[in-house]
């Protein structure tokens, strides 16, 4: 078996981050704010590494390692997999300066945190590089089960527990019914490498038994996605987690999702891509209308957003449900396809931590409370509203967020290319119902601010979690001001970066396409 140790130093960089966080926190007991900093070194040695090692691939391309055969490596590292790498090491980091309210106020143990924040990093990493069903369930269980400690972290919260309860059973139930399917394309093809399955002359009487099994693996994955049926955990999960942790929990592990399901229903079920696109435009309609149809109904600001990511999850898998129709499946239009898929990942990434990111900065990172909370926000802090808006009106696909709107394009692109027309007619509907609560809740920031005691509390609470008090509340029982949160800088660097970036490459659509064609 060969193994190309250059191929792993990214891997090697993110799993020694997890164990410096712990002997950080052993070493200098009661010091959040070291334990935070060896963490966050870790992880910009992880998206340097990235970079670095994908810079120096030879003319290959590629390097390998668990090769049993020309084709039959377990693991890849490519141009693709550096840029999920880095991309995946950035949310953490991203996730961890979120996080430093909550770390300085004591309510989550440094040392775990940062160790399970830096664990899931790892497993993601390894995740763009899996090439064999074995390699890609380990990583993905790698990257979701410290999500499940870190949801409940909190002491004394029952909210957050609850939560992690809901996510771990429904996260259980999916993987169980992915590994069945797993077991069911190994029984028929008789390999693990994605490349085995993907050339595996299968006998007619196998073939239902591959089928059946693609779509297992394909519905058990969909609930790293959050996509209808395994939708149900993420409004609890997300609203009883910790800010920072629905932010990485809905980026990170929506973004893992989308790559499992790119390896599994393009790379390896190429003999059987008609099943694999019909099954991904199942889950895509049903996740666009059953999420866009309740989102409309939610008065609370992350059950709006998870259910909104509910119905993102419908456009990510749109243009791989374009793989039910013969024209979708010859070779420039399943690289269009895929390049529309990872191009509306990147954008949904960076647009989904801005608001969230933004959510922490107004609130704290506790809760993210009612949307009525945020009547007259925009008064009370401008820049703050401002990227909250340019984000939930990219998710929306409108204007200022150039960014959504050039995802949408992409999407309805790849599936006029695809012959998927049905399905461009799916996403332009459900995007128009999407536009009813983005464009409400971007409407409440500019309205009449609350009077008394709901001011009050709601600045009071925002800025307990933060560790300040809020400027110019009223403790007397008098009419309050407007109150300014106050960001400790951390938060602020994450926002700000997020918030740029969420700018330029709305304005850069082109170049984030190119990047997305290093995945075809």
């Amino acid at each position: 078996m060969r193994i190309d140790q250059v191929a792993l130093l990214p891997t090697y960089v993110a799993a020694a981050t997890a164990v410096l966080a712990l002997l950080a926190d052993l070493v200098v007991p009661g010091r959040r704010g070291a334990v935070a900093g060896v963490t966050a070194l870790g992880m910009l040695g992880t998206i340097a590494t990235a970079i670095t090692v994908g810079q120096g691939l030879d003319d290959g391309g590629r390097r390998t390692a668990f090769c049993l055969g020309p084709d039959q490596c377990s693991l890849v590292f490519d141009p693709a997999t550096a840029i999920v790498a880095g991309v995946f090491a950035a949310l953490a980091l991203g996730a961890l300066a979120l996080s430093v309210p909550l770390l300085r106020t004591g309510e989550v143990p440094a040392g775990e945190y940062c160790f399970l924040l830096a664990c899931s990093m790892t497993g993601a990493v390894v995740l763009g590089g899996a090439r064999d069903l074995i390699t890609l369930v380990v990583a993905l269980e790698t990257l979701t089960l410290p999500l499940y400690l870190l949801v409940g972290l909190r002491r004394g919260n029952r909210a957050g527990g609850a939560a992690a309860v809901t996510f771990f059973v429904v996260s259980v139930v999916s993987t169980a019914v992915a590994l069945l399917g797993a077991a069911l394309v190994f029984t028929a093809t008789g390999g693990v490498h994605f490349a085995d399955i993907a050339g595996a002359q299968v006998a007619p009487a196998a073939e239902p038994l591959l089928k059946v099994g693609v779509i297992l693996l394909l519905t058990g994955l969909a609930f790293k996605v959050a996509a209808v049926p395994a939708h149900a955990w993420a409004p609890a999960t997300y609203d009883g987690a910790p800010l920072p942790v629905a932010a990485y929990l809905s980026t990170a592990s929506k973004l893992g999702g989308v790559v499992a399901l790119l390896l599994v229903g393009v790379s390896a079920a190429r003999p059987v891509l008609g099943t694999s696109g019909l099954t991904l435009a199942v889950l895509a309609v049903l996740s666009m209308t059953v999420g866009n149809l309740v989102a409309l109904r939610q008065r609370r600001m992350v059950r709006l957003l998870a259910w909104s990511s509910v119905a993102q999850a419908g456009y990510l898998l749109a243009p791989l449900g374009a793989l039910l129709a013969a024209g979708g499946r010859t070779g420039p239009a399943v690289e269009l396809l895929v390049a529309a898929t990872v191009a509306y990942a990147f954008f949904y990434v960076v647009l989904e931590f801005s608001a969230f990111g933004a959510l922490v900065a107004v609130r704290g990172a506790g809760d993210g409370g009612e949307v009525a909370d945020y009547r007259g926000l925009a008064r009370r802090s401008p820049w703050l509203t401002a990227v909250l808006v340019i984000s939930l009106t990219g998710l929306a696909g409108l204007p200022p967020g150039l960014a959504g709107l050039f995802a949408k394009v992409a999407v309805v692109r790849s599936l006029l290319g695809g012959d998927a027309v049905w399905l461009a007619v799916v996403v332009a509907l459900n995007a128009v119902i999407g536009l009813a609560y983005y464009v409400r809740a971007a409407a409440t920031f500019f309205g009449a601010p609350p009077e008394g005691p709901a001011l009050e509390g709601a600045a009071l609470e925002g800025a307990a979690l933060e560790g300040a008090t809020p400027e110019g509340a009223a403790t007397d029982g008098a009419s309050p001001e407007l109150v300014k949160p106050r960001v400790s800088w951390p938060v602020a660097v994450a926002v700000a970066v997020a918030a740029v970036v969420a700018v330029l490459v709305g304005f850069a659509p082109e170049l984030i396409m190119r990047a997305a064609g290093t995945f075809s």
